[in-house]
Parts: C-alpha cells; structure tokens; sequence
C-alpha cells in the first residue's frame, strides 16, 4: 500500500489489511474505458479527502465574506481530485508546491484543519504562524513547501527541490503544481529545460482551469494544448481529466517510475475546472454561468460517490456518515481560529533569516 495512505489520518477508521493495485498507464484528457482497479481504502480516502476541502473552501469563502479572513484568498472549488489524485499516488517522502491557490494541497497531505483555518485568520496557531495567510500557507513536515504569491516563481523552486532529492540520492521527488497563466513566464521554459538536461526527478503540474487570472487561454496562445509545451524540451507530457481523481492518480503514477528510475521529468496537463472565480473579488464576467454549470455535471466528488456506491465499497448512510464528520471537522477548525491570539507584534522580526553551515568551502 502507498506509504502516503497508510500514514494519512483520514485513514484511522479503515482497515489496513487491503493493498492498492496500481498500474501504470497513460492518460488521456478524457476518461478511460479501462480503468486501474484501486481498493476500498482508495476510494474512501478519496471521498473524504476531496470532500474535506470542498466544506473547507466554501466556508472560507463565507468567512471571507464576512471578513473573518482578509487580503487575497483563492479558492479550490472544483479542482480537488488534482490534488487528491497526486497524494495517493506518490509515497510519504516525496515533496510538494504550488502557487497561491494552496488550501487544498495540504489538507490532502494531513495538516490538519485547525492549522488552516487559524492561518488564514492571521493566528499564531496558524501552520506559518499567521505569517503566510492565505497565499502562502508551509508545512514542511508534510512536505509541503508552498503557497508561492509570484506566478510562476515555485517552477524553478520545484526543480531545485527536485535537484536536492537526487543530489542526496533519497529516491523521492518533488510535484510542482501551477495554473495555466503561469507557463508565459520565463522561469517555467528555463526550469523545465535544466530539469531534462540534469534529469531531475520532478512532476510538472499544469492546473488547466480555463482561464488564468481571467482571460481564456485560446486569446492568450497559439499552442492551447499546453502540455504540447514540453516537446521542445523533449519532455514526456499527457494531458489528464483532471475532474476524474483516478485519471489523475494514474497519470502521477506513471510519471513518478519515470523521476524515480533516473529518467526526468514529465509534464502533465491536469484539465480541471474552477467554479469560482480566480479570487474571492473576481466577477468572472469571462464566462457564462451555464458554462459553469456544465462543469459541475462532472464534478469529482459526485464521480467518486458514484463509483463508491456501484461497487458497493459503501451505503449512502456510511457517505452520510463522513460527510458529517467532516463538517465537523470544519466547524471545529473555524472555532479554533477565533478562539486564537494574533501574533505578538516582536513575531515580525522573527523567522527571516536561518543561518547554515555549509559542508562545503569555496576554495
């Protein structure tokens, strides 16, 4: 079983004893007719770890509203089996970053709630310590690394931390997410060019919603099939239906082989689709509310509740049941935020700089 599963805490009601089948395949930007056959436990995390950050993000979204949370805030709704997908493919060791857009990832990983939640209030019991807030959330002992502001700036930032990994020859590797608006940066050719020169073991995720910021991508470039983007490089690439979380586990699967066994990177094209706008003060008058609508008809969560329920894996009671503790688990995280102190003002000057001893003399 994936390391990454066992670990995880939505894992401490479910039996250990299954083991995940996982076969690696190349994915298409439509779903499969023939699908990997993936276990209980699978299905189950998927469910709940999806369903945990939809309740989360739509009660930021309230809580924003309401200006419990302020600045930026950027939310994920729509796009969680992007996430999920990835964790239950890799393994416990490997690291991840992101942009802004960064709720989500972590909550797959196992930060807990609370820590969220109190972040984006600006608490000291926040996971940054009410430092980051909500476009720079850090959790390094679930490998996660950010929560970028800058576009684009976590490309070249997830090869070095891909470089590391093969530098120290630990066998894990590094998944770098980014929305679309970011491969017109200069650093996302650049990153991706040394990473197949030194064959650096990284995933380069592209998170395709449509739109960037908020202008389409057909008024934006010539190439619209972006993951045709690595074939300068000479870069293995595959779009995937990223609304379908086992598409998603099956296109990370196979590239993860490929970093592990010394061969580079892979660009993937996760083809997914925001239902909110880019951040909580965008009208989204790009695209027409039926467009939106369409989009839900393949929502992740429904997918994988659907395939839970035609296996008989679960009861729509036992659905119920864990859609129940996950608002409270929601509901708990929000009175943990309010109940925290803000940060003492002296905190400011704190955790800028770290001095390191290099192993290592310039002579």
């Amino acid at each position: 079983m994936v390391w990454r599963l066992l670990c995880h805490p939505l894992f401490s009601h479910l039996n250990n004893g299954s083991k995940i089948i996982l076969m690696a395949a190349t994915a298409q930007a439509k779903p499969k007719s023939a699908k990997t056959e993936f276990s209980k436990e699978t299905y189950l995390f998927w469910f709940e770890s999806m369903l945990l950050m939809r309740k989360f993000e739509e009660k930021a979204g309230q809580l924003y509203g309401m200006q419990k949370i302020r600045g930026f805030c950027h939310l994920y709704i729509g796009q969680e089996a992007c996430a999920a997908g990835a964790v239950s493919a890799l393994t416990r060791g490997d690291k991840y970053i992101t942009a802004y857009r960064d709720h989500a990832h972590p909550l797959a990983l196992g930060t807990h709630p609370n820590k969220i939640m109190a972040e984006l209030y600006g608490k000291e019991t926040g996971v940054s310590k009410g430092k980051g807030g909500s476009m720079h959330i850090f959790d390094k002992e679930n490998n996660f690394y950010g929560g970028h502001g800058i576009v684009g700036a976590q490309v070249p930032l997830g090869a070095g931390i891909g470089f590391a990994e093969k530098y120290n020859k630990t066998g894990n590797l590094c998944i770098c997410y980014m929305g679309d608006g970011a491969v017109r940066q200069g650093a996302f050719h650049e990153a991706l060019n040394l990473s197949m020169l030194w064959k650096i073991p990284v995933i380069f995720v592209i998170e395709n919603n449509g739109y960037a910021m908020g202008t389409s991508v057909k008024r934006t470039s010539n190439v619209t099939e972006l993951y045709k983007l690595a074939d300068s490089y000479e870069m293995p690439s595959e779009p995937v239906d990223a609304m379908n979380v086992e598409a998603v586990h099956e296109a990370v699967a196979h590239a993860a082989v490929r970093a592990r066994a010394g061969e580079g990177p892979t660009l993937l094209e996760f083809r997914t689709y925001r239902y909110k706008g880019h951040s909580m003060s965008d009208p989204q008058k790009y695209r027409t509310k039926e467009e939106v609508e369409e989009y839900k008809h393949r929502d992740p969560i429904e997918q994988v509740r659907k395939s839970i329920l035609d296996k008989k894996i679960a009861t729509e009671k036992e659905l119920d049941a864990i859609e129940q503790k996950v608002n409270g688990q929601v509901e708990e995280s929000v009175k943990f935020a309010e109940e925290s102190k803000f940060p003492d003002p002296s905190e400011a000057m704190h955790d800028i700089y770290e001095q390191t001893d290099y192993p290592f003399t310039t002579d």
